[in-house]
């Protein structure tokens, strides 16, 4: 009798609760299809991890992403060298944790946790599930609360609230990372965690040397995961920072998590649908892309009674700035506002080049003071006099006196013009920004009404 046999009858006679250990079934690749892998032998669900052993090299992660009857379908996390039929597959145990603690601020991760900055380990603790605990929307603070994020078209006009979730809509080359750079440097938050997804490697070190800089390194992760990684890798890489701003919100902080960007995280998971079979909806993108948006948003805001919270700004491609975009449509439905930013406005030199006209923030009514609402809205009213108007008043049309609103909307422009730009160094708290936002409305030479931008100021 062998040694094994004699061990585990010795332990099955002195311990009745015994319980034989199961072997580990183990499986092979049969053939790779596309970006899949498709193994047989192996016991695995959905969402469960498997290490795929190539010839040469090191073993690989793999997703279980679908599978029909006994076949398993397999998604790299990583790249694949060396791989052959017959690969040997096995199951992976804690494959679905990631390292977490305050040991991250001031790191740059991949989408699996592994560090991009060349510091070493990250030598967390905490080890926590990739996907955390779903809290019962009773149960989550309201959105009572300002969060100033430094600039101040936000901070007066799409005021935000701490735990609102926003979108921020736009093409490409207009201006979405800058923003983000500036919001990450001036927002009061405590901690910020970043996301980067898909975009290109080159833009993940020019927004961590200049748009973050070493004062928002300071209290920021990073999670990067550039264009050439694989798509599980950029869907891990989104997941795994929503991760980390609901671990430090569990800690009691006050965290601004900022995504850029959403539609790639559609788009990588349309890439693994398609893989494995789902057939296409809207415009090439298959069902499952429209119910995992709303699981990865709804993740973030406010926690418990007593916790932090999450306040999230998600960047929107919008391609050939079509806002009426599947994705921009479908994000626009689960946010809690929406803040566009104009092509227009960026080839005139306007930075930020926020609309003021097609932006919102639906938490706004609940957060802020009567007079401030009535002051931003005002505002907006002014400024969409000016436009309703700007063909005539371009050609020289426009006759003046011809109307007393249209006549103050064009000598107060130049000074809303100058309101709503902001430097990239350049930074306004919540209080100077009423303030600025008062002054603009203020001295109106047709004798209107001035009381609540003057409330607005103090």
């Amino acid at each position: 009798m062998s040694d094994n046999r004699l061990l585990d009858r010795l332990a099955r006679f002195h311990d009745v609760s015994y319980i034989p250990p199961v072997p580990v079934a183990e499986g092979h690749i049969t053939r790779l299809i596309g970006l899949t892998l498709e193994a047989v032998g192996i016991k695995a669900s959905m969402g469960d991890y498997c290490l795929v052993y190539p010839d040469k090299g090191l073993p690989t992660e793999a997703e279980v992403v679908g599978f029909s009857g006994d076949r398993i379908y397999l998604m790299p996390i990583d790249v694949v060298e060396g791989l052959a039929p017959g690969a040997k597959v096995l199951p992976k145990q804690g494959g679905g944790d990631v390292e977490v603690g305050f040991n991250l601020l001031g790191r740059v991760i991949n989408g699996i946790g592994r560090p991009l900055d060349g510091r070493g380990p990250l030598g967390c603790d905490t080890r926590v599930p990739l996907h955390g605990r779903t809290i019962n929307p009773l149960a989550r603070q309201p959105i009572n609360q300002t969060l100033d994020v430094g600039v101040r078209c936000i901070n007066s006009l799409l005021s935000v609230g701490r735990g609102q979730r926003l979108g921020l809509f736009a093409g490409s080359g207009v201006g979405k990372s800058v923003l983000l750079g500036m919001m990450t440097r001036f927002t009061e938050a405590e901690i910020v965690v970043v996301g980067l997804i898909g975009e290109r490697g080159r833009e993940v070190r020019e927004f961590i040397d200049h748009s973050l800089g070493a004062e928002g390194m300071a209290r920021s992760v990073v999670v990067a995961s550039p264009a050439d990684d694989s798509p599980l890798m950029r869907l891990r890489a989104a997941q795994l920072t929503t991760r980390i701003a609901e671990y430090f919100r569990d800690q009691g902080k006050n965290v601004l998590l900022l995504m850029d960007s959403l539609t790639r995280y559609a788009q990588a998971q349309r890439e693994i649908a398609l893989a494995v079979g789902e057939p296409p909806a809207t415009k090439g993108y298959p069902p499952s892309v429209f119910a995992k948006l709303p699981k990865l948003v709804e993740r973030a805001g406010n926690g418990d009674h007593g916790g932090g919270s999450v306040t999230a700004f998600y960047t929107v491609l919008t391609e050939g700035d079509d806002q009426q975009d599947p994705i921009a449509d479908s994000a626009r439905a689960i946010l809690d506002g929406h803040i566009v930013l104009s092509r227009s406005l960026a080839e005139r030199g306007h930075y930020p080049a926020i609309d003021v006209e097609q932006s919102i923030s639906r938490a706004m009514p609940q957060i802020v003071a009567p007079e401030h609402l009535q002051a931003a809205m005002g505002f907006k009213q002014i400024y969409a006099k000016y436009q309703q108007s700007s063909d005539l008043i371009s050609v020289g049309a426009y006759m003046k006196g011809s109307d007393p609103e249209t006549d103050f909307a064009i000598e107060r422009m130049p000074l809303m013009r100058e309101f709503l730009q902001q430097g990239l160094n350049e930074s306004f708290d919540f209080k100077t920004s009423l303030q600025s936002m008062a002054m603009v409305l203020s001295s109106n030479p047709q004798g209107g009404d001035t009381t609540a931008a003057t409330q607005a100021n103090q």
